[in-house]
């Protein structure tokens, strides 16, 4: 009977290889690739190829693991970040589908300082058979996007080409974290525990970094590219060493941190649970606690366009964006809020 029900699915993996060998190696071909296909305006999207790295990386023992030395990002004084003049818009939504938009900035003619937005549909479609959890492009005009779902798969995509390019297959939750440090690795995260370093050039699975026992909440890459920090179901703050592929240091929060945010500057960084805001240092000492009036939903760091220091974006169910003031040396303060949302 077993031998029975997988012969179609061999057939349909067969396909699927022929497919995409032109990018996909055949020897990294996941034999369990589900076989369904996504369609879109009754076209067919090519079938989900399962990438497969060359193997799972041991559980590191984190307690006499070095921690990497940290690199601020420095700008200097008085100078202006150039505004971007396009950009993109990457979307993923309960209802499965992947949405592209293509956006561009213009100035007013009667007024410079005056910035018009335009954005335009550049594709949608159905691209997982459940809700996206993530998504995550490569930055410095990489041509790779990822999405992540609560099916428990990462799909990759070619944004030049808009064509899938498989399917990674190797954590066992949902999806809840992606982000690529550089253009040529993938970090993700999943409801399993695990974090999972993938190096983009064939897929393969670099490392499967261990340590949070329940789902990961929250992933955030250093500026430098050198470590991240984690935050989980656990009550738990992780911080890994991306160079050596290991845990370095941890704390117990003594709540559940939702999410975890690097200053621009990479010299500190906040985590948020509920409606509070904890800014802690790169030796993960507490700085400065924020009570927020109410229940947080996302946080941003940016760095002021005009003089030094930055300021930290918080929006929650007030239907506000407030803005902080931040400093290691002063406690933040609100200098401004802007008004705008009907709802959280």
């Amino acid at each position: 009977m077993a031998k029975r029900d997988t012969k179609p699915a061999e057939r349909v993996i067969k396909k699927a290889k022929i497919d995409t060998t032109s990018k996909v190696p055949k020897h990294r071909v996941k034999d369990s690739s589900p076989p369904y296909k996504l369609t879109s305006n009754n076209q067919s999207l090519p079938e989900p190829t399962s990438i497969k790295g060359k193997g799972k990386a041991k559980e590191n023992d984190t307690s006499a693991a070095p921690k990497p030395k940290l690199k601020k990002n420095h700008v200097r004084e008085g100078e202006e970040y150039p505004l971007p003049s396009t950009f993109k818009v990457i979307a993923g939504s309960y209802e499965k589908l992947l949405y592209g938009l293509d956006g561009s900035v213009t100035t007013s003619e009667d007024n410079e300082s005056k910035l018009k937005f335009h954005l335009k549909p550049i594709f949608i479609f159905p691209a997982h058979v459940s809700c996206i959890k993530a998504v995550a492009a490569s930055p410095q005009g990489g041509k790779w996007l990822a999405s992540g779902s609560a099916d428990e798969i990462v799909k990759v995509w070619d944004l030049r080409r808009r064509k899938e390019i498989g399917g990674l297959m190797h954590h066992e939750g949902s999806i809840t974290h992606l982000s690529f440090p550089s253009r040529s690795h993938l970090l993700s995260a999943s409801e399993d525990g695990t974090l999972c370093l993938f190096r983009a050039r064939d897929w393969a699975v670099l490392r499967s970094l261990k340590g949070h026992k329940g789902r990961v909440n929250s992933v955030a890459v250093h500026p430098s590219g050198k470590v991240a920090l984690s935050v989980g179901k656990d009550r738990a703050l992780r911080m890994w060493d991306l160079m050596r592929g290991k845990g370095c240091a941890s704390t117990k929060l003594g709540k559940e941190g939702e999410i975890v945010r690097w200053s621009v500057d990479g010299s500190l960084f906040a985590v948020q649970s509920g409606s509070t805001i904890d800014l802690y240092s790169t030796d993960m000492d507490l700085l400065y606690t924020i009570k927020h009036p109410s229940r947080l939903h996302d946080l941003k760091f940016c760095k002021r366009r005009n003089g030094d220091g930055e300021v930290l974006l918080a929006g929650a169910e007030d239907k506000k964006l407030t803005v902080y003031e931040i400093s290691k040396d002063s406690p933040p303060k609100i200098i401004a809020e802007m008004v705008g949302h009907t709802n959280r």
